[in-house]
């Protein structure tokens, strides 16, 4: 099984498979209205702007299972997402990433990656805050926090997993080799 044998439903209620994704790079990300690193939509659609071209795919999965941090409904989020970042890479339903109700998708994601450490000022206070919600928080690969990123190969292959506080700079440069 790999990415392209995913199902996934957009925002406004249709299903999606993967495979239509198939020959593009992928950057999948879960995303929160209302969280620390919510401007990292602004980099992520420069992102997009700039490698849309050269086949990179950014999928946006929002997901409140992190301080409720994406309140209200797809609708909503997508409003949000569309007036105040302009983003306009393809927003998915509102979803859980972690725990008995995680779609599928992520469940082989956190499965076949590993978490990465959490870096700078941030790091630290997302550390405790891990800490609290899973004692062995760095030694599986759930979902810390809003904002983590897997980069996929035109392949569907995982070629790196980006925590929240991995710098956008880290995050283009792999995004570049990929491409």
């Amino acid at each position: 099984m790999g990415i392209h044998d995913f199902t996934v439903r957009t925002q406004d209620g249709h299903d999606v498979s993967l495979s239509d994704y198939r020959g593009k790079v992928l950057l999948i990300v879960n995303t929160a209205t209302g969280c620390g690193f919510t401007p990292q939509y602004s980099e992520l659609q420069e992102l997009y702007e700039l490698h849309q071209k050269d086949g990179l795919e950014i999928l946006d999965f929002p997901c409140n299972q992190f301080g409720e941090q994406a309140p209200g409904t797809d609708e909503e989020i997508h409003s949000f997402c569309t007036g105040r970042f302009g983003i306009t890479f393809p927003q998915f339903a509102k979803i859980d990433v972690n725990g008995e109700h995680a779609i599928p998708l992520y469940q082989y994601l956190t499965a076949n990656t590993t978490f990465g450490g959490f870096s700078g000022p941030m790091g630290l206070v997302l550390k405790g805050i891990a800490k609290k919600m899973d004692s062995d928080y760095k030694n599986n690969g759930k979902i810390k926090w809003n904002f983590t990123k897997f980069l996929i190969t035109r392949d569907g292959e995982i070629a790196a997993r980006f925590e929240p506080t991995d710098s956008m700079a880290k995050v283009k440069a792999r995004t570049e080799e990929i491409l």
